[in-house]
């Protein structure tokens, strides 16, 4: 069996169609038909079921599918380890990170890292907590950074940074002069919460339970962009970590609120890799560097810790 058959069927897998896997590929239709009979000779067993609407996997191809774009990119992986023993001539790094980490984490990171390795190429992918730790175990990502991550096992955390969380307002806001606020006077105003498949609305919930308060979340969204959009017009408040709006308090735009010491929510930064693969020179040296910038970040941001 060759590589170039599991490519094409990876290809087709990915784009249901023919057409569309060939042209992706810049080859003839006809070349990926023909390296789909080879793998269906090989093991023996029908993988695709074809028609004028495109194609359907059979179970068998289903099975295939499952595996067929690790193996892919275990073998991606390999020509880069391939690299690093002939001395790095190319390398590549894959992150999948949540939204909130990448302004004041991620971008600023990425960007002193490529100053000093020009030669490294990066793709990120920005997605929420749970994909992101499920794309470093399934070998589709090398690091991921997460906040908000719910439980989960299979990675290694390379390092967590516990995070404070602040009430976020706008400039003109009453409580924007407060020198703190506690969780029963959130209540009285018009909140804004991610909703429950985030660590921290997860901690927020469990922590007003245990004070026996109620607060109802005016509006409840999955999108950081969203909440930070509705604090600044002035039509609700959210809790947040400061440095995931550090842009917008320095330029005015928004104040963090500290809550009061027994009111305090606190989640974590996770910097994680999958824990049985090696990974490349380039990776390697990339999660040092964000590493070393995470602690630095958290020794010098009020309200966190490493």
């Amino acid at each position: 069996m060759q590589i170039r058959a599991l490519m094409y069927f990876d290809e087709l897998v990915r784009t249901n169609s023919m057409r569309q896997a060939a042209e992706n590929l810049n080859v003839a239709p006809t070349a990926i038909s023909r390296q789909i009979e080879n793998l269906e000779y090989h093991f023996g067993a029908p993988l695709v079921e074809r028609s004028a609407r495109g194609v359907k996997l059979t179970a068998a191809g289903e099975l295939l599918a499952a595996r067929a774009g690790r193996t892919l990119r275990e073998l991606d992986h390999v020509g880069q380890l391939i690299d690093d023993l002939k001395g790095l001539q190319r390398g590549y790094v894959s992150i999948h990170a949540t939204g909130a980490t990448v302004a004041n984490l991620l971008a600023p990171a990425l960007a002193q890292f490529s100053l000093k390795y020009p030669k490294l190429r990066f793709e990120v992918t920005i997605t929420s907590a749970r994909q992101a730790i499920e794309a470093v175990n399934g070998a589709e990502a090398d690091i991921a950074v997460t906040l908000f991550a719910p439980p989960m096992s299979g990675t290694k955390v390379r390092l967590r940074s516990e995070i404070a969380y602040d009430l976020i307002v706008a400039p003109g806001h009453t409580a924007a002069a407060k020198s703190e606020v506690h969780l029963k006077d959130i209540a009285d105003y018009a909140l804004a919460l991610p909703d429950q498949s985030f660590g921290f609305r997860q901690a927020f919930d469990a922590r007003l339970e245990k004070e026996r308060l109620q607060v109802e979340p005016v509006f409840v969204t999955s999108s950081l962009e969203m909440l930070k959009e509705l604090v600044l017009s002035g039509a609700a408040v959210t809790l947040l970590p400061a440095l995931t709006v550090r842009r917008e308090i320095e330029a005015g735009q928004l104040c963090a609120v500290p809550l009061g010491a027994k009111s305090a929510i606190r989640t974590h930064v996770d910097l994680c890799v999958a824990p049985d693969r090696q990974l490349s020179f380039a990776a390697t040296k990339l999660l040092d560097f964000i590493e070393r910038f995470m602690r630095e970040r958290a020794q010098g941001a009020p309200g966190t810790k490493d």
